[in-house]
């Protein structure tokens, strides 16, 4: 799994149209908007689905990442982000979109305010990024 993270002022997206690969979504899922929070973007790759480990320990070693860097910049809200463009080894889209549900899942009983963006879907976001030191991390994890 590759993860880039961004201490943001904001973000905010619309979904414009989705994909072969989308999932299917409500109304609710349509925008959303977030302020002072860390963007996660992230690409689950083909390693970690054939990795004999699973997808719970993926999940956890993620969420470990996730929590040490909002302890770090003192943020509640997070906001995971599918985007593709992190790695040329991607997993299949059921496997990634199982993954992402189950890290917001996870997230959540963390106690962390967590905004999923759609799967699989062309969108227009905007964020403004804090540009301190720790503003743009990224990391890699491999199981």
């Amino acid at each position: 799994m590759k993860l880039l993270f961004i201490h943001v002022d904001y973000f905010n997206y619309k979904v414009k149209k989705e994909t072969e690969l989308a999932e299917k979504i409500d109304s609710s899922q349509r925008s959303g908007e977030t302020e002072n929070s860390l963007l996660v973007l992230l690409s689950v790759e083909k390693e970690d689905e054939e990795s004999k480990t699973g997808s719970d320990k993926l999940v956890s070693r993620a969420l470990n990442e996730i929590e040490e860097i909002v302890t770090q910049i003192k943020v509640e809200n997070i906001t995971l982000f599918p985007f593709a463009h992190l790695s040329e080894s991607l997993s299949s889209p059921d496997y990634a979109i199982s993954v992402l549900k189950k890290l917001e899942k996870k997230a959540k009983k963390s106690g962390l305010n967590t905004l999923r963006v759609p799967f699989g879907w062309y969108k227009n976001f905007e964020l403004k990024s804090k540009g301190h030191p720790l503003s743009v991390l990224s990391r890699t994890i491999h199981l």
